[in-house]
């Protein structure tokens, strides 16, 4: 009767060894001495949140997939950076830490959040709509917070780190970018709606910008009640207003909303180049569920031959 056990449990456990070694594939994240030195557009900027402990920067350097930091420039983002970038509390305390590395012309702006459990209010595409009203294009960045934080003070490293390479942005966009995500991460919170809504109410506003090109405010206003109703989503008269002010100052500051609609379409393009270097094909699903259900059936077969 062991032995039999035995052999119930071994023939169980390779099954299910089969299982998830065919239905997960493999996502192998390169660091940074995988992928060498691009000695055109220079090595990965990181740059630390100053309240880290020495231990909390050791555990957000593996996080950031970092095995060499000689391969790499390491700088640190402080309460007076804030201040200096976005107006901002110069005692604000600094934890989310941010690897930004550029890219080729083109490439458009891909966001990780590496640590989604303690990034708690921003998503990944709330920061590609700040990056790209603050002008940032054609970057690899990657976010990671050894604690949870809401994850403001990741967007001031980013600043920082086009600063320190001779790249600059404009501080009325960069605030602009600081207004745009406090006002998302508040919609998201306060109005209780998903990130996804809320993510999506921005990008449509900006890409109906780009379409009609408002000229007054009044024009602006129109777009957000279209937007809102496009949409199915209510909001307080306050917080229509503040939209209605955040999108009014993009407006006069006459930022390309057109790079917003090139930046969706560039994201959907690589997810697709993914999925072909994959090799996983519309059906490839559907072909594990197929397979899994053949493997379980020919496992009760065999539970049967033995009991039988």
């Amino acid at each position: 009767m062991k032995k039999r056990f035995l052999k119930i449990s071994l023939s169980f456990a390779l099954a299910l060894g089969m299982i998830s070694g065919i239905a997960t594939p493999a996502f192998a994240d390169e660091s940074d001495s995988d992928k060498g030195i691009n000695e055109k557009l220079g090595v990965p900027i990181v740059v630390y949140g100053e309240t880290l402990s020495e231990s909390q920067k050791d555990e957000t350097r593996k996080l950031l997939n970092i095995d060499d930091p000689e391969n790499t420039e390491e700088f640190t983002v402080t309460g007076q950076d804030i201040a200096k970038y976005i107006d901002g509390d110069p005692n604000s305390r600094m934890f989310s830490s941010a690897k930004i590395t550029r890219e080729e012309k083109g490439h458009g702006i891909d966001v990780e959040i590496v640590t989604k459990d303690n990034i708690t209010q921003v998503t990944n595409e709330m920061y590609v709509n700040a990056l790209l009203t603050a002008g940032v294009e054609d970057a690899t960045v990657k976010v990671a917070s050894a604690v949870k934080v809401s994850g403001h003070s990741a967007l001031t490293g980013i600043y920082k780190a086009y600063d320190v390479s001779g790249e600059d942005l404009d501080k009325e966009r960069m605030e602009l970018a600081n207004e745009e995500l406090d006002v998302s991460t508040d919609l998201a919170d306060k109005e209780g709606m998903d990130d996804e809504s809320v993510t999506a109410l921005m990008t449509e506003i900006k890409k109906a910008i780009a379409d009609q090109n408002p000229a007054t405010r009044e024009d602006v206003e129109e777009i957000v009640k279209e937007q809102l109703s496009k949409l199915n989503l209510e909001l307080s008269d306050q917080d229509r207003e503040r939209l209605v002010n955040l999108f009014d100052k993009m407006r006069d500051l006459d930022i390309d909303f057109s790079k917003v609609k090139t930046q969706l379409k560039d994201l959907t393009s690589k997810v697709k180049d993914k999925m072909d270097e994959l090799g996983i094909d519309e059906g490839f699903w559907e072909k594990v569920i197929n397979f899994i259900k053949a493997l379980f059936n020919a496992i009760v077969d065999f539970f049967r031959g033995i009991f039988s």
